[in-house]
């Protein structure tokens, strides 16, 4: 285990890159601009949807939102607003998904998640060593790797309301809004505020690298900043442009030979845990849809895709295909307007003002894309000579070859991976749950197996002669199994990956299951002598 790297992740919510090392002179980001000297900037950095849990639902999977049914945002509450829809549930992974962080608990990495986790289901015990407030990777045992991920809230798209960030540090007029947005002194505050959020969490993330110091692990630890989408202003957050999706992704690495370096490749943040596995030499498990983009078994992108379906209380289907250059979407409801109920994003200040001038009739230019009663079929867009996205080539017959490109790689993609899109909701929730119930993982079950004890019953206690094996089992598919020795209030349970060999003593173990999606099995306890 010695020789396997710490893995340090920092991942900021709703930021898109307004740092110094990518060029913005208005950003305050001393210790974001230290890591880019000492690592490698990715400006090709993308997310699979611009909201938060389908993001990072493919994050912790691997798998791509609409792959898995997690693409439609907030599944795991009640919709206050309008009760008719389809949510609670959590979404059911195939039986072989697992959170990926559980690969390296079971080769012995102490995992702490500080502490978002936002997954479109019920994180699993299995998935962390501690996952809360405070989790930190000073935790673990001596010697011991550590995957340790901090996710500080800060930049989060409520930060810009007025009521939350005040006024702001940053100065208002020094801001360039996006030439969509109606440049008002309230529209430029609320973007001095993010500014003013990223500059806090900056300091977060200064403090996160002086502590890898002080413990004297900073030259083993792959250090990776990210954000799970992009920034929260209207036409950025919830859609497919790349102010929505694109990222940025900082790694700093031991051994890397050209520090303060950029790479140009494509990244998706599906590759994130493929790319970690791989660094720490373990396999890839085949069913992730992400690949490695660093180390021995980084594979190159030609694409990276993007989806956009119900947010909140407004459904949609939005997919998108990005290469180096071009950006296709395909909207399958073009007869929708621009603006669905949103009533979370409406108390956006920007978003107010927005709707004020959609009243009035006086949106201008660009912003006219907000009052749009419908949407063309298919949009295609030159980011590097229209990097905001704003004139469409879909029509223009100099294009077409680029157009059927993108719309091949698009289908393609979807036949590939799959698109549960095309189901109903409330479908997809009953193919989950049949009988309306969700279901609840299977207890565990204690084998002893001895001189005595053959390993075909069952037992909850017990005098065995030594030595004992013990085995648990669970009959539910895909289920990971938690246990612990410790009979406190808060234990510490560890990742089930074989059989416990018990030496000559009193035992006494506490057992659950859980199968992601799935509600959690009942504690199941044993106590056993062995002479």
């Amino acid at each position: 285990m010695a020789d396997r790297p710490n893995i340090l992740w920092i991942s900021f919510e709703d930021t898109s890159p307004r740092y110094g090392c990518y060029g913005d002179e208005v950003a305050r980001t001393p210790n974001l601009d230290r890591l880019a000297a000492e690592g490698v900037r990715f400006p090709n950095a993308f997310c699979t949807a611009p909201v938060c849990a389908p993001s990072r639902s493919s994050i912790i999977t691997g798998i791509y939102p609409t792959s898995a049914g997690t693409h439609h945002m907030r599944t795991t509450h009640s919709n206050r607003a309008t009760p008719e829809m389809s949510t609670p549930y959590s979404a059911v992974m195939p039986h072989y998904v697992k959170c990926f962080s559980e690969y390296f608990r079971a080769v012995g990495y102490h995992c702490t998640n500080n502490s978002k986790t936002d997954y479109q289901f019920t994180p699993p015990q299995t998935a962390w060593d501690w996952c809360r407030d405070g989790a930190h990777w000073r935790s673990r045992q001596d010697g011991q790797p550590f995957f340790a991920v901090f996710n500080p809230t800060t930049t989060h798209e409520s930060g810009m309301w007025e009521e939350k960030g005040g006024e702001p540090e940053t100065d208002p007029d020094s801001v360039t809004l996006p030439p969509y947005l109606p440049d008002t002194i309230e529209c430029r505050k609320a973007l001095a505020r993010q500014y003013d959020h990223i500059a806090d969490n900056d300091r977060l993330l200064g403090e996160l690298l002086d502590q890898l110091e002080e413990d004297g692990v900073a030259d083993n630890t792959i250090v990776v900043h990210w954000s799970d989408h992009g920034e929260g202003l209207p036409r950025s957050k919830r859609w497919p442009y790349d102010t929505g999706i694109r990222i940025p992704l900082i790694v700093r690495w031991p051994g890397r030979p050209d520090p303060g370096s950029v790479d140009e490749r494509l990244v998706s943040l599906i590759d994130l845990g493929p790319t970690m596995l791989s660094l720490a030499g373990l396999p890839v498990p085949g069913h992730m849809q992400g690949q490695p983009f660093l180390g021995p078994d980084a594979v190159e992108r030609d694409y990276i895709y993007a989806t956009r379906d119900r947010y909140d209380e407004a459904y949609d289907m939005v997919r998108a295909v990005r290469d180096r250059r071009y950006k296709y979407i395909r909207n399958f409801r073009p007869e929708l307007p621009r603006l669905l109920w949103v009533p979370y994003r409406n108390r956006h200040p920007i978003m107010r003002e927005i709707w004020r001038r959609c009243v009035a009739g006086t949106l201008e230019g660009p912003q006219q894309w907000f009052a749009r009663e419908s949407r063309p079929v298919e949009e295609l867009y030159d980011t590097h000579d229209d990097p905001w996205e704003l004139s469409n080539l879909a029509d223009q017959p100099e294009h077409r070859d680029v157009l059927e490109r993108m719309r091949g790689a698009l289908a393609a993609w979807r036949e590939r991976v799959g698109d549960l899109g095309e189901m109903d909701e409330l479908q997809m929730k009953r193919r989950w749950y049949p009988d309306a119930e969700q279901p609840t993982t299977a207890p565990v079950v204690f084998v002893p197996i001895s001189r005595e004890a053959d390993g075909t019953q069952t037992a909850t206690g017990g005098t065995f002669e030594g030595p004992l094996l013990l085995q648990l089992h669970c009959a539910a598919q895909g289920a990971s199994i938690a246990y612990t020795f410790d009979q406190g209030e808060d234990p510490h349970w560890r990742l089930y990956t074989g059989p416990l060999r018990l030496n000559a003593g009193r035992h006494a173990l506490r057992a659950k299951a859980i199968r992601i999606g799935y509600a959690e099995s009942s504690e199941k306890r044993a106590a056993c002598t062995v002479t």
